[in-house]
C-alpha cells in the first residue's frame, strides 16, 4: 500500500517505523531535512523535504497514487489543508491530526464531512479518554473495554498471595475451570510470552487477561488483588491531556490539578471550574504532602515530560497513593517504568497509531490497540466466509506461535475461546499478537 505521511515529529516517525515493518510503500515528508534524517537512516522508507500544504510537493511525494495520506504535523491548520489537497489530488483516504476538540464533536460532523477528510485524530483527547477508561478498574490495568460486548481486556501484577504462583497454565485451568475469563499472555523480565499449557506462573508476572465483566472479581482474586473504591484524584500537569482528563472526571470525583506555571494555572481554573487547581511543583515532597497526596486514591502524571511523570508517580506511591498513571512518551522508558512499579502507562503515539492503523488494511478490523506495557497488539477481526480460521475447532488449527485468540463475539454473545470452540463466518475474534505477525493474523480471517 502506498502511504504518504506528512510531518516527521514523534507521531509521524513512529507511524513510519510501525508501517515500514509491514512492507508498505512509505513516503515521509517534512519541511525540515534534519527531522527526516533519523527515519531515513533507520527505516526502509522514502523521505522528502517539502511542505504538505504545497500542491507541487504533494505531487512529488506521489500523493495521487496514495491509498492513505496521514497529516500529523505540529500545525492543525496545515494538517487540514494538506488532507483537503491530498484528497483532491487523488489520495483514497486521508487522516488529519488535530488539537481542537471541535473536530471530533458529533454535532459538527456534517460540516466536517463536506471537507472530505475521512478521520480526525486528536491524540491528547484519545489519551485522556484512555485514562478515564482505565479508572473503571482500580485493581488492574484496564487495556481495552469492548463496550458493545461486555468484555474487558486487562493486565494485572501477580501478587505473592496468588494461588497461581508456581502452577502451569494447564494446572490453573483444572483448578479454576471457569470459561468466563482467559489468561492469554504474561510479561516477565521485559519479555512478552504467549501462554501455552506448560507455561508456569511466577510472582511478579504481568498477566494479560480477557474476561466477561461479571467474572472480573473472580479473575482478580486468583491473581491476588482486588478492586478499591475511588473518590479522590490528583493530576500533575495542566497539559491538554491533564485538562481534558480533569474535565471528564470532575463531576464524578474530587479532582485536584497541580500546574507549575502560575499564569496557566489561572487559565485552567477559569476553564474547569469544578476542579481545584493549585500552582506548584509536583516534584516537591512538601507541596505534595501539603496538598494531601497521601489521601488520594489515584495520582495521574501528564506533564509532557516522561522522566518527571515516572519520578512523580514513584514519589506519590511512596507517600501512600493506591494507584498511579503516567504518561510515558519516551518508548525506551516504558520497560523501566514498569519494572520500578509505576503502574498504568499511556503513550499518545501508540494510541494515535492504533486509531490510524485500521486504515492500512483490507481486513475488517473493528478494534485495534497497541499495548503500552507490552510489545504486543490486541485487535478484533471479523471472520470472512471460507476463511482459514473457520475450517476447524481452534485446537486443530495451526495458529501462529506468537499470537492467540482470546474470545469471540457471535450474535452479541461472548464466548471465551478455548480449544473446542470453532469460529464461524461473521464472528468477531479478539486476538492478542506480536506486532510483526499482524499481517499473518489477518490472512487467517480473509
Amino acid at each position: 500500500m502506498k502511504i504518504v505521511i506528512a510531518g516527521a515529529g514523534e507521531v509521524g516517525v513512529y507511524l513510519a517505523r510501525m508501517l515500514s515493518h509491514e512492507k508498505h510503500d512509505i513516503t515521509l515528508m517534512d519541511i525540515k531535512e534534519e527531522n527526516l534524517a533519523y527515519a531515513n537512516a533507520h527505516y526502509e522508507i522514502l523521505t522528502q523535504v517539502g511542505s504538505s500544504s504545497s500542491i507541487a510537493d504533494l505531487r512529488a511525494a506521489g500523493v495521487s497514487k496514495a491509498r492513505l495520506f496521514i497529516a500529523v504535523t505540529e500545525s492543525e491548520e496545515i494538517n487540514i489543508t494538506s488532507c483537503v489537497l491530498a484528497k483532491k489530488l487523488g489520495a483514497k483516504r486521508v487522516v488529519a491530526r488535530v488539537d481542537n476538540k471541535e473536530y471530533i464533536q458529533k454535532s459538527n460532523q456534517d460540516i466536517l464531512q463536506s471537507m472530505s477528510i475521512d478521520e480526525f485524530v486528536y491524540p491528547e483527547a484519545l489519551a485522556a479518554e484512555e485514562i478515564v477508561a482505565s479508572l473503571k478498574m482500580t485493581g488492574a490495568h484496564l487495556i481495552h473495554e469492548f463496550i458493545d460486548t461486555g468484555m474487558v481486556f486487562f493486565s494485572v501484577d501477580l501478587k505473592g498471595k496468588s494461588p497461581l504462583i508456581d502452577n502451569t497454565l494447564g494446572d490453573v485451568r483444572k483448578l479454576y475451570p471457569s470459561r468466563s475469563y482467559k489468561a492469554v499472555a504474561i510479561k516477565r523480565e521485559g519479555k512478552t510470552i504467549i501462554l501455552k499449557e506448560h507455561n508456569r506462573f511466577r510472582k511478579g508476572d504481568l498477566i494479560f487477561i480477557i474476561s466477561k465483566k461479571d467474572a472480573i472479581d473472580e479473575a482478580l482474586k486468583i491473581c491476588g488483588t482486588e478492586e478499591f473504591a475511588l473518590k479522590n484524584i490528583m493530576i500533575l500537569g495542566g497539559s491538554r491531556i491533564g485538562q481534558r482528563t480533569a474535565s471528564l472526571l470532575q463531576h464524578k470525583y474530587n479532582v485536584k490539578l497541580l500546574e507549575i506555571d502560575k499564569e496557566k494555572s489561572f487559565e485552567i481554573a477559569d476553564s474547569i471550574s469544578d476542579t481545584l487547581v493549585v500552582c506548584g511543583d509536583g516534584r516537591n515532597v512538601d507541596l505534595l504532602r501539603e496538598e494531601g497526596v497521601g489521601s488520594m486514591d489515584v495520582f495521574i502524571a501528564v506533564t509532557g515530560n516522561s522522566e518527571t511523570n515516572i519520578f512523580s508517580c514513584l514519589l506519590a506511591k511512596k507517600l501512600g497513593v493506591k494507584a498511579t498513571i503516567a504518561e510515558v512518551e519516551h518508548t525506551d522508558f516504558i520497560d523501566l517504568a514498569e519494572t520500578v512499579g509505576v503502574g498504568t502507562m499511556i503513550n499518545k503515539k501508540l494510541i494515535a497509531a492504533g486509531t490510524i492503523y485500521k486504515h492500512t488494511t483490507d481486513t475488517e478490523i473493528t478494534h485495534f490497540k497497541q499495548i503500552t506495557d507490552a510489545e504486543a497488539d490486541i485487535l478484533e477481526l471479523v471472520a470472512k466466509k471460507n476463511s482459514r480460521i473457520t475450517k476447524e475447532p481452534l485446537a486443530d488449527i495451526l495458529f501462529l506461535e506468537e499470537a492467540t485468540i482470546g474470545a469471540i463475539i457471535r450474535d452479541g454473545v461472548n464466548i471465551i475461546a478455548y480449544g473446542d470452540v470453532q469460529i464461524q463466518e461473521g464472528d468477531r475474534a479478539v486476538v492478542f499478537s506480536m506486532p510483526h505477525l499482524i499481517k499473518k493474523v489477518e490472512k487467517y480471517f480473509n
